[in-house]
């Protein structure tokens, strides 16, 4: 049995848990198709697995294989497999919680419907950074179900999520507010955002300022949870990509977006990616890093900053 390398960790806690390890190299089952992972970006959703922050893992044995978001090149595929053919490149966004790990391997086997083709041009460092942020966007906007002219404000507008929030939400005729510390007014004006209000305790009171009545619905990208809650508007929608800490109020419905139920939507994916060849979305690489400075790459996303998606490469 062939071996590959991996991002792996066997216990949890701090970034210096991570290193490479070496795991069996799978195969694919029917349905199926192995990934020569070219690279494999590091989202905050890796920082709390690591840590093992969120419920453990029940029946995998370590080392842990963090990662959900990864794009490369099909080497073999399996049976019942016609639409992709060894050479294409492709993108998915995987689970980490399962037997074969997460993305951040040197292969990965992905389900047939879990993949999107890259498109020509797009270099696969770049590719690996659409796939779970974008997907998160798009069930929370689909979740919401906002007509034209609605408006919709944006927390943590200067990450990735919030980005691709202000610029679907824009493409699907939205008003949006963003949020941003100073020296990302600019940046999160590049987005589209309609205005955009200073980040942190105060953003509320200033979305209000600019909408008495408070907006019909906000997507809280920064986790601010009941602090965000009075810029909504009576009746309105809030969106959590995390588990909501609180009550709400007001008749306000809270929704929880729960990427892993949407893994196997690559079609989606593909969507996205059309949008962003035609300019509606922009892709944001921070920097590319080898696998073996995986540590680092998590101490670079929890001291927070970061702007656009650090990438592990393989």
């Amino acid at each position: 049995m062939t071996d590959m390398r991996a991002v792996g960790f066997s216990e949890f806690g701090d970034p210096e848990v991570l290193g490479i390890v070496t795991v069996a190299k799978p195969s694919p089952g029917p349905g199926q198709v192995l990934v020569k992972v070219a690279a494999a970006t590091v989202n905050p959703t890796d920082l709390g697995f690591r840590q093992g922050g969120r419920a453990r893992p029940e029946g995998l044995t370590p080392p842990y294989i963090p990662g959900m978001d990864l794009a490369g090149v099909i080497e073999t595929v399996g049976r019942e497999v016609s639409q992709w053919q060894p050479g294409d490149r492709v993108m998915a966004a995987v689970s980490p919680r399962v037997p074969d790990g997460g993305a951040q391997a040197e292969y990965r086997v992905v389900a047939d419907d879990q993949l999107a083709k890259v498109p020509d041009g797009w270099s696969l460092v770049a590719a690996a950074t659409l796939p779970m942020n974008g997907m998160t966007v798009r069930t929370a906007l689909d979740m919401l179900a906002l007509p034209p002219g609605s408006t919709l404000a944006v927390t943590g507008s200067a990450g990735i999520v919030g980005q691709y929030a202000i610029q679907l939400g824009r493409h699907e005729g939205l008003t949006v507010i963003g949020d941003a510390k100073p020296e990302d007014v600019a940046l999160v004006e590049s987005f589209g955002a309609n205005h955009v209000v200073p980040r942190g305790d105060g953003a509320a009171a200033a979305i209000r300022e600019l909408y008495p009545d408070g907006v019909d619905a906000v997507l809280d990208g920064a986790l601010l949870g009941p602090s965000i809650l009075p810029a909504v508007r009576d009746g309105g929608q809030l969106l959590a990509v995390r588990p909501f800490q609180g009550e709400t109020e007001r008749d306000i419905t809270i929704h929880l977006v729960l990427v892993g139920n949407h893994l196997h939507e690559g079609h989606r994916i593909a969507d996205l990616a059309a949008l962003v060849t035609d300019g509606a979305l922009t892709l944001r690489v921070a920097e590319a890093l080898p696998a073996e400075r995986a540590a680092e790459a998590h101490r670079r996303l929890a001291a927070g900053g970061v702007r656009g998606r650090l990438v592990l490469t393989f």
